[in-house]
């Protein structure tokens, strides 16, 4: 557009997620606040049973069901691309993103401070209970740029809180949640800072 940036673009956000899509929502309700200055303009879900898939629904979101299998990467790159994504957000996703396309514009959020309890199968309750079973003084979350490997891309926020001495994985994962609330938004603020 002439005389325009890319800064000076709406960001229309893909949110890929396996779970409960809270921070799709989370998300979302930024946007519709202003907070953010962006639109969630698709969410994806690999099946339709994923319960993220009927509250992103409830509050007004557009679901795309993009089932697994042969040439998934290639009907997800679609899906984003009919959409007009211009930030990929995995939001609690637990396959493998093909990024190739996508390089420079997909985020990924890790419930650790990487490069620790970090890489493959280490997701959810798996790294809590790692931060726990390390004996780590304090955890919290990251925001990376997603490349080729799990859990590696250049990090755009880290945000940290304590572990205390009562911990659980579930109390540690309720703790760090909240910093995850506050990682994402920034993240994509510093990501758009960066554009044009």
């Amino acid at each position: 557009m002439e005389g325009r940036s890319l800064k000076d673009e709406m960001i229309s956000i893909g949110a890929l997620v396996s779970g409960s899509g809270r921070s799709a929502l989370h998300l979302a309700a930024l946007c519709a606040k202003g907070t953010l200055p962006a639109r969630v303009s698709v969410v994806i879900a690999t099946r339709e049973s994923v319960p993220a898939v009927e509250r992103c629904r409830a509050a007004g979101l557009i679901v795309a069901i993009v089932p697994a299998g042969i040439g998934f990467d290639d009907r997800l790159d679609q899906v984003l691309r009919d959409h007009g994504v211009t930030l990929v957000c995995l939001c609690g996703y637990l396959r493998h993103f093909r990024v190739d396309g996508w390089i420079g514009r997909a985020l990924n959020i890790h419930p650790a401070l990487l490069p620790k309890h970090g890489g493959r199968w280490m997701y959810g309750m798996r790294v809590h209970s790692a931060v726990l079973d390390a004996g780590d003084l304090e955890s919290g979350c990251t925001v990376h740029e997603v490349d080729a490997e799990y859990d590696h891309g250049t990090t755009i926020v880290q945000r940290r809180c304590a572990v205390l001495p009562t911990d659980t994985p579930e109390l540690l994962a309720a703790r760090v949640f909240e910093q995850e609330l506050l990682a994402w938004p920034d993240a994509i603020l510093q990501w758009s800072a960066r554009r044009g």
